[in-house]
């Protein structure tokens, strides 16, 4: 099978992420997206991210309409760092006949020669990327480079640009403001009867 994965601490998950996803899925005719929350991202602020149980349940309500989504707990059941490779090498020994694709934003490129055996990351997967305020000749540009670099794999979703942030997204639970609209509805259910992101 042809597999998407789409990982992140979606804390909480918005629609950003599930339009990116969708695309992935209808441009490349996968046979379904992994939704991935990571477990202990280490380039990340853990203060500001939602316990795992809670990341768990809001991304669950978020996909459970769709038929060709797959929640995966991969990288919450791991303990210690989340490191893209690892889960790779774990998905490959449980599907070996499949293919993967890892589904980020662009600005994912820009970082990702400093990400934990970045060349074994590329061998092992495909990329497909979105242009997220990122100048379309600069994101050429730096997949030239990862292309020639590493022989990487990298394609353009050529998608719209959906500028919803996690943290805008927390920032105005905290401040009162409405986030309607930036989720769905069973995820700003759930973030306001547990009283996420107040503080």
């Amino acid at each position: 099978m042809k597999v998407g994965i789409l990982g992140g601490t979606f804390s909480p998950i918005h629609y950003g992420h599930l339009i990116l996803a969708e695309t992935a899925y209808d441009r490349f005719s996968l046979d379904k997206v992994l939704i991935m929350p990571a477990g202990d991202p280490y380039f990340k602020n853990l203060d500001k991210i939602a316990a795992d149980s809670h990341r768990e349940n809001m991304t669950r309500l978020a996909i459970e309409n769709n038929p060709h989504f797959e929640f995966s707990d991969i990288e919450l059941k791991r303990e210690g760092n989340t490191y893209t490779i690892d889960t790779l090498n774990e998905l490959t020994r449980l599907y070996p006949d499949d293919e993967f694709f890892l589904i980020v934003g662009s600005d994912t490129l820009f970082s990702i020669e400093k990400w934990y055996k970045p060349d074994e990351i590329f061998r092992m997967a495909k990329l497909l990327t979105s242009c997220r305020n990122i100048v379309k000749e600069d994101l050429n540009a730096q997949i030239d480079h990862l292309k020639a670099k590493f022989g990487a794999k990298i394609y353009n979703l050529y998608m719209p640009n959906i500028d919803i942030s996690s943290t805008d997204i927390r920032d105005k639970v905290k401040h009162g403001m409405s986030i309607r609209y930036y989720t769905p509805d069973a995820v700003i259910d759930y973030i306001y009867e547990n009283k996420l992101y107040l503080e």
